[in-house]
C-alpha cells in the first residue's frame, strides 16, 4: 500500500483553518467511498518537519483518475507520496476553468468561507448517482440562498451550469455587478440572455440575470458553453422559475438565525427550520432522480435530527453515517455549523 499526504491550503479565515484538517478527513473518506472505489486505508492526521498532513494509504497507488479526482480536494495545497523519508509531489490537476479570484476576490459581511464552499459542493455532488462523472459530466447545481453567488462563482469554475435565488435586493444587485465586472475585465467570453424585471400576468414577481459564459475563445468556438441564471425572489417561490425535475444539485448554505434571520413566506424567522419546513419540498421537486441535496446550518439553532426530518418528509434519503456525519465544525462561539447531505432516490 503507498503512502500519500495532503498540504492543507492556508485559510484568510483562522478559525476555519483550524478545522480544515478534520473536514479534509471526513471529506477525503468521502471521496474514497464514492469515487474511489473503497480502495482508501488509514485516513489519519500526521505531523511532518512540524507540519499538519491528512495522510492515507491507497492499495496500488494513486493512478491518473484518481489524482484528477482528488485535485479537487476543497482544503488541498499540495498532495505528495511518501517515499522513505522524502515527499514526492504529486502533480495536481484541478477542474477549475477559470481565475481564482472569482471565488476570493469578493469580500463583504457574512460571506461564507470559500474553501467551506467548495466542500459542500463536493460532498453533494459525491451523494449523486453521477458521482463518478466528476471529471466529465457539466452538473448543473443551484443555490436557492445564493447571497452574492459563492457556490454559483464555485460552480462556474468547475465548468457547469450554475445558477441561484435569493430574494434580497441588494444581493442580487451586488452580484449582477461583480459577475458583469468580473467577465468585462478578464475578458471572458459571454452573453447576456437575460437582464431585468420577471413578469407573470403583468406584474414583476423578480428579476433575472441568465447569461452563456465560455471558458476561452475556442471552448466558445466549439460551442462549449455553460449557462448562469440568478433570480431575485423568494426561495419558497422556485418552481416558478425553475422546472422540476431540472437540476443535478441543490447547495445552500442557510442562514444561521443568529445575526440575520430565516425568511420564509411569513417574515422573518430566528429559526432555520421554518425555512426548511417552507422551502425544502420545492427544492426537492427541482432535482433529477439520483441527484443530491447538501445543505449546511448553526446547529445551536436547530437540532441535525429535526433538520433532517424535512429532507426526509420531502421524499429525499438522508446519508448519515460514517464520514456524513462528521462535517460539523465550529464557526465562532454562536455557530456551529453542520453538513446535511440527502439523495433523491431513482425509481
Amino acid at each position: 500500500m503507498k503512502r500519500y499526504g495532503v498540504l492543507i491550503l492556508p485559510s484568510s479565515n483562522r478559525v476555519y483553518s483550524g478545522a480544515a484538517v478534520e473536514l479534509t478527513r471526513a471529506e477525503l473518506e468521502i471521496f474514497g467511498g464514492a469515487v474511489l472505489g473503497g480502495r482508501l486505508g488509514a485516513v489519519e492526521t500526521t505531523t511532518v518537519g512540524g507540519v499538519p498532513y491528512v495522510t492515507f494509504g491507497v492499495e496500488g497507488g494513486l493512478g491518473e483518475r484518481d489524482v484528477a479526482l482528488l485535485s479537487n480536494l476543497s482544503s488541498a495545497y499540495a498532495i505528495f507520496e511518501f517515499v522513505d523519508d522524502l515527499l514526492r509531489p504529486v502533480p495536481l490537476t484541478r477542474l477549475d476553468r477559470y481565475d481564482d479570484d472569482l471565488v476570493t476576490i469578493q469580500k463583504y459581511p457574512g460571506k461564507t468561507n470559500e474553501q467551506f464552499t467548495k466542500l459542500l459542493l463536493n460532498v453533494t455532488l459525491l451523494a449523486s448517482t453521477w458521482a463518478d462523472e466528476l471529471l466529465t459530466r457539466r452538473f448543473r447545481v443551484i443555490d436557492p440562498l445564493c447571497g452574492r453567488g459563492t457556490t454559483v462563482n464555485q460552480a462556474m469554475m468547475y465548468g457547469f451550469d450554475a445558477a441561484g435565488l435569493d430574494r434580497d435586493s441588494k444581493d442580487f444587485e451586488a452580484y449582477q455587478t461583480f459577475l458583469s465586472t468580473w467577465l468585462k475585465r478578464k475578458r471572458v467570453k459571454h452573453r447576456v440572455l437575460e437582464s431585468g424585471p420577471v413578469r407573470r400576468e403583468r406584474k414583476v414577481v423578480g428579476r433575472r440575470l441568465r447569461l452563456e459564459v465560455a471558458a476561452s475563445k475556442e471552448a466558445h468556438k466549439a460551442g462549449d458553453v455553460q449557462t448562469v441564471d440568478v433570480v431575485n425572489a423568494d426561495t419558497t417561490r422556485i418552481g416558478e422559475f425553475f422546472r422540476p425535475e431540472s437540476v443535478d444539485l441543490v447547495v445552500a448554505d442557510a442562514p444561521y438565525g443568529v445575526q440575520h434571520g430565516s425568511r420564509t413566506a411569513d417574515g422573518l424567522a430566528r429559526d432555520p427550520l421554518a425555512l426548511l419546513a417552507a422551502a425544502v419540498p420545492g427544492w426537492a421537486r427541482l432535482l433529477r432522480p439520483g441527484g443530491a441535496l447538501g445543505i449546511s446550518w448553526n446547529t445551536n439553532v436547530a437540532r441535525r435530527e429535526a433538520a433532517a426530518e424535512h429532507l426526509t418528509a420531502a421524499g429525499l434519503t438522508v446519508l448519515d453515517d460514517g464520514p456524513w456525519r462528521t462535517l460539523s465544525h465550529r464557526v465562532d462561539q454562536a455557530i456551529v455549523r453542520d453538513i446535511l447531505v440527502a439523495q433523491k432516490p431513482t425509481p
